[in-house]
């Protein structure tokens, strides 16, 4: 079975009990999470090996988030502890017509200063299979920018196929270099781009109109680029939301069938968990349909799951895309 390397800060997220707002609040829930180590958790989930790139402060919170992985099924052995703090989000779940809410604290984390130049990668990632980044890690620092490049260098050496999420956020590129200056090497290493229009539109410094001329642009440019991926949502409320995907390659498009989710519990993470599915289903060889389907059904079920991670099982999954979830089971 391939092994699966990711990349990506973790952080404590704080959220308030019972749909309060975060003016109301007197305590808080704590999890742990981190976009590519929530993918790495789903992968997990599902059988497969994965290791996970990061670094805490030495104390007992950083200590707390280590096991958090290790409890996941995570490998830590690229765990590294260093100065600084562990970075922090609030999240305020919102309920009917009232939006969620994220406001970040993770300004100096310990692995914002950690740019991966004391590991021989290219020597390390001939035990791995695949590779996963997003472009919330090179946002933050030029550090986390250096660490990614090593990283991505090493698995195009390697010929390994690496997907990466765009994931703009525009609030996180705060260090002198806007996304246009780091991100293009970034995404020419990457096999399996997930991204819509906005994405590309950041992170190219282009202007495109749709997908499709995005589309055009990347195959033409990005010589490595074997597939982009992009998921569609509504909106209907913070409750009930309806969700789609889609997938292209030079010559193809693929889509699935729109599904409808209804009394939403958790939305944050659920990206995460729709990456683990396409990547769960491209490893195994499955076809680009058959990855696509189990991605967004990885998605689905992760609504109904609370904190960042996806906890299910691939029975669960195609129950969901096969229209038969919901019924207690005895």
């Amino acid at each position: 079975m391939k092994k699966v390397l990711t990349l990506g800060e973790i952080m404590l997220r704080l959220s308030p009990p019972d749909n309060q707002r975060l003016a109301q609040a007197n305590s808080f829930n704590l999890v742990f999470g981190g976009s590519e180590a929530n993918v790495a958790a789903g992968l997990s989930n599902f059988g497969m090996q994965v290791s996970h790139v990061t670094a805490f402060p030495n104390h007992d919170l950083g200590k707390a988030a280590v096991s958090h992985l290790r409890k996941n099924g995570i490998d830590t052995t690229f765990v590294k502890f260093l100065p600084g703090r562990l970075g922090v989000y609030f999240l305020e779940q919102g309920s009917g017509l009232r939006s969620s809410k994220i406001v970040y604290d993770r300004a100096n984390s310990s692995f914002s200063s950690y740019d991966g130049s004391d590991e021989n990668w290219e020597e390390i990632l001939k035990e791995f299979g695949w590779v996963h980044w997003s472009g919330i890690t090179p946002a933050l620092s030029q550090e986390s920018a250096n660490l990614t490049l090593r990283l991505l260098e090493a698995a195009r050496k390697n010929s390994i196929p690496v997907s990466g999420d765009l994931n703009y956020r525009s609030n996180l590129w705060k260090y002198g270099k806007s996304p246009d200056e780091i991100m293009p090497r970034m995404m020419e290493l990457t096999t399996h781009i997930i991204g819509g229009t906005r994405d590309f539109n950041q992170c190219l410094n282009k202007d495109f109109q749709s997908l499709q001329e995005a589309r055009t642009f990347a195959f033409q440019h990005l010589q490595n680029l074997q597939m982009i991926v992009n998921t569609q949502r509504i909106v209907h409320s913070a409750s009930h939301n309806t969700l789609s995907a889609n997938a292209y390659t030079k010559d193809s498009s693929i889509s699935t069938e729109s599904i409808e989710i209804q009394n939403i519990i958790d939305r944050v993470g659920t990206g995460d968990a729709f990456a683990s599915g396409l990547i769960f289903g491209l490893i195994n060889r499955k076809s680009i349909q058959e990855s696509l389907d189990f991605g967004l059904g990885a998605a689905v079920l992760k609504h109904s799951i609370p904190g960042d991670v996806l906890i299910g099982s691939e029975e669960e999954i195609k129950e969901i895309l096969e229209g038969k979830s919901g019924a207690i089971k005895r």
